[in-house]
Formats: structure tokens, C-alpha cells, sequence
């Protein structure tokens, strides 16, 4: 058989990965330029961080001729590490939205994704990109940070896989640290997983090994299920010595990983952390609904919730 026609591992509904090393990627694959949106009038442009591994970000403001400073929303887009981009139509649009109605400096990272760059690689882009938006505080080559950035202001957010990349870039920074407090931690749908059932979740050993067999394949077959990255109650300190003041959690309903959420919340609550937790849950929604639905009703008060969290006063 032709190798550029024989599936090894299929992932639906995200890529066919084929024998020749050929990945097909079936969703997510579309960009959007940077620019003026003009629906909202937000402002964008692309920076490359990184020549090498081709590390970029895509950075957003209200206006850029203004100079009161906001605060800096470091936002990682989801997609099972495999598929989207921060500049894809749909996160493009999604951070356009919120930036217009929060008024923050957000930067989305175009981090390296699987299978062709296997974790770390994600972890270590984003992780590399937050060090680059941090250097800023004390001044620096991009203005829409340096004269735009409130580095006292510093959120963290992400969605299912990006949700996850978030949490691990904020524990790495208690041994790495970024010269800036982290004000917030926003989660959303965040894709957590592990070796034993949660509440409700399924427990189909058939489902199960599924989940891992998909998390060795981002990984390339490098670690398991009990990894503390897709595992974070297997590091106690991760959560009871997570760098931030706050942190929103937000799941839904009929969402796969809603139980592993609001375990994170209970966990973090309980641990020791003396910080502000939240946990938020929608009703009748399924992962990521926001995104494809996001004019409806919920995604309306899904964002009002998350600007509130940006915005709020400590």
C-alpha cells in the first residue's frame, strides 16, 4: 500500500496521520489575517518570536494610539494540541470580541502542535512566549505591551487543551519565575484527565484507553495517562502552590471533562492555596459550545463572566 494513503493512527474528527508521515488535518485548518475587525474595532498584528521554531503571537488592543494601561490577557487556544490557531476565524473572532468588551492587551500564542511537534513542544512555546510578554514590564521592544501592558494586571486563560497549557506554563513559572506576579487564572472546559473515573465520568475501560492512547499520541507515546500535566492532582504543590491570586474555572453541563473541573476547583480549595477560586458551570452545553455557537444566549454570558474576572478591581 502507498504509504501517503495508509492511515496509522486516525483521530477523529481532527487528523488522519498516514505512513509516510503525512498528516491530514480535517478541521481547524483555516487562518484569518491580523488587521482592523470591523465589527468590534479591534486592532491586531502578528509578532514573531521566535525564528527558529517559528514562535509567534498574535497580539490585540482597542486602540493603539491610546496609552492608559490595561490589563495583559495571555490567552492559548484549544483544539487536542493537534488542530486550530490563534489564527484561525474561530479564536481569531473569539479574542476580538472579548478584547472589545474587556478592554485588555491580549496576546494569543501560535504555539507547535502534535503529532509533527509532540509535547513539549506546546508547553515550551507558550511557556517561552509568557517570558517575552513578561519582559516587558520593564520596558521593551513591542509598544502595544511596553507602554500598553498593566503588568500588575497578568491573566492567564485558555480553552480545553489551551485551558490545560495554561495551568502548566502558571506551575512552571514557581520554578521559572517570570519577574511578574500572575494575577489570574481562567480555565475553561480545561481538558484534564486520569487513570481512575472522577464523579460521572465514564467508565468504559474501552473509552478510557481510548482518551489515553490519544494523550500518548500528542505526547509521541512518550508518557501516560498518570502524567502530572494531563494529571494535576497527582502533584499536590501543583495546585496548593499555583502562582496567581485567582483563579475562574468554567465547565458545562453535558461536557466530557466538566467532572475533572470542578474536581480541580474542589482540590484547589481544599489544598491549602491562599488564593480566590470561582467554579462556574452552564447548563444543558456541551465543550467549547462558546466557540461554535458564540452569539447564543450562554456564550454571551460565558464572556461576561470572563471579562468580569479581567477586569475585576482586587
Amino acid at each position: 500500500m502507498d504509504p501517503d494513503s495508509e492511515i496509522i493512527f486516525d483521530f477523529p474528527p481532527f487528523l488522519c496521520l498516514y505512513k509516510s508521515g503525512r498528516v491530514h488535518r480535517l478541521i481547524g485548518t483555516d487562518y484569518v489575517d491580523a488587521g482592523v475587525d470591523p465589527a468590534t474595532g479591534v486592532v491586531s498584528k502578528d509578532v514573531l518570536i521566535d525564528l527558529g521554531t517559528g514562535l509567534s503571537v498574535r497580539l490585540y488592543v482597542c486602540c493603539p494610539s491610546a496609552y492608559t494601561r490595561r490589563p495583559v490577557l495571555f490567552y492559548c487556544h484549544g483544539g487536542a494540541f493537534v488542530i486550530e490557531s490563534a489564527f484561525s476565524p474561530t479564536y481569531h473572532a473569539f479574542l476580538n470580541n472579548l478584547v472589545s468588551r474587556a478592554d485588555v492587551v491580549a496576546v494569543s500564542v501560535e504555539y507547535r502542535r502534535a503529532p509533527e511537534h509532540p509535547l513539549p513542544a506546546a508547553y515550551d512555546d507558550a511557556f517561552a512566549a509568557l517570558r517575552w510578554v513578561t519582559s516587558h514590564a520593564s520596558g521593551g521592544a513591542e509598544a502595544w505591551l511596553a507602554e500598553r501592558g498593566d503588568f500588575d494586571r497578568v491573566f492567564l486563560a485558555g480553552d480545553s487543551a489551551g485551558a490545560n497549557i495554561a495551568h502548566n506554563i502558571l506551575v512552571r513559572a514557581r520554578a521559572e519565575p517570570l519577574g511578574v506576579e500572575i494575577e489570574g487564572l481562567a480555565l475553561i472546559h480545561a481538558y484534564f484527565w486520569g487513570r481512575d473515573a472522577v464523579g460521572s465520568e465514564p467508565t468504559d475501560p474501552a473509552f478510557r484507553q481510548w482518551l489515553e492512547t490519544t494523550w500518548g499520541f500528542v505526547c509521541g507515546w512518550s508518557a501516560g495517562i498518570e502524567d502530572p500535566r494531563l494529571d494535576p492532582f497527582r502533584d499536590e504543590a501543583s495546585l496548593r502552590e499555583l502562582p496567581c491570586r485567582r483563579v475562574l474555572v468554567s465547565v458545562a453541563e453535558r461536557d466530557l471533562f466538566r467532572e475533572r473541573g470542578k474536581e480541580y476547583y474542589e482540590r484547589l480549595t481544599a489544598s491549602g492555596w491562599a488564593g480566590e477560586a470561582e467554579l462556574a458551570e452552564t447548563e444543558g452545553e456541551d465543550h467549547v459550545y462558546f466557540l461554535s455557537d458564540p452569539n447564543c444566549e450562554k456564550a454571551s454570558a460565558e464572556k461576561a463572566r470572563l471579562v468580569a474576572f479581567l477586569t475585576r478591581i482586587s
